[in-house]
């Protein structure tokens, strides 16, 4: 595993956005791990986050696209983040763009989104924090595509919770790839968040006892991709 995937995982539990114990997620399912990235408070964090998520994006889709676009309301500080830190590190001005979610109907500005308006011939690099059915696309891709002449080049969350999507099948990542055309991919998969952090100390403690793992095992058994 890459160092800065590792280096990920743990900002994540040193972040207080990865937590274990007992969830109930907007699906109705009980998980023994939740991901928030609401909880990235700080200018630190933020710095923090921005930078692996350039690094995720220019290690998988390369830097052949001109913007990112963040759906709100969370990825709307990610995508500016990540476009900071992608001009610092990669030397690259990419430019940020997010939807409304209600229409601004004055002002210089108004219309369906903010930051920079899409163009005909645009490659768009989405961002999202994590995606557990996939839900989110179905509004955000039909925007985006309606808006202009764009090509999705992909997707890129947090956490690929490795679980199955609305078909039941696949897990959403996959269902987004084969309903919507593009790649979809997350800096770190939860096989690699278990791999890493299982009977280790991260921030003071062990994060993942035996206990929590054999939750997460049985709570893969259910709801984990065959």
């Amino acid at each position: 595993m890459e160092a800065y995937k590792q280096e990920f995982i743990d900002f994540m539990v040193e972040s207080d956005v990865l937590k274990f114990g007992e969830f109930t997620l907007k699906s109705g399912r009980k998980s023994p791990f939740f991901m928030n990235a609401g909880g990235y408070v700080t200018g630190s964090q933020l710095k923090k986050l921005g930078e692996y998520y350039a690094k995720a994006i220019h290690d998988t889709y390369g830097d052949d696209f001109d913007v990112l676009f963040g759906p709100a309301y969370k990825g709307i500080p990610i995508s500016v983040v990540t476009a900071i830190a992608y001009s610092e590190l990669y030397g690259k001005d990419v430019r940020y763009c997010s939807d409304r979610k209600e229409e601004k109907d004055h002002g210089a500005d108004k219309g369906s989104f903010l930051g920079s308006k899409l163009k005909d011939g645009d490659r768009v690099v989405m961002i999202e924090d994590v995606t557990t059915s996939g839900k989110s696309m179905e509004e955000t891709v039909p925007k985006v595509r309606n808006a202009a002449d764009v090509e999705i080049v992909g997707l890129m969350v947090s956490l690929n919770r490795m679980e199955v999507g609305k078909g039941g099948e696949k897990c959403a990542l996959d269902e987004i790839k084969e309903l919507y055309g593009f790649d979809a991919n997350a800096i770190v998969t939860m096989e690699e968040v278990v791999e890493h952090l299982y009977n280790k100390e991260c921030n003071g403690k062990v994060v993942i006892t035996d206990e929590i793992k054999a939750a997460i095992d049985e709570y893969y058994d259910k709801y984990g991709v065959k």
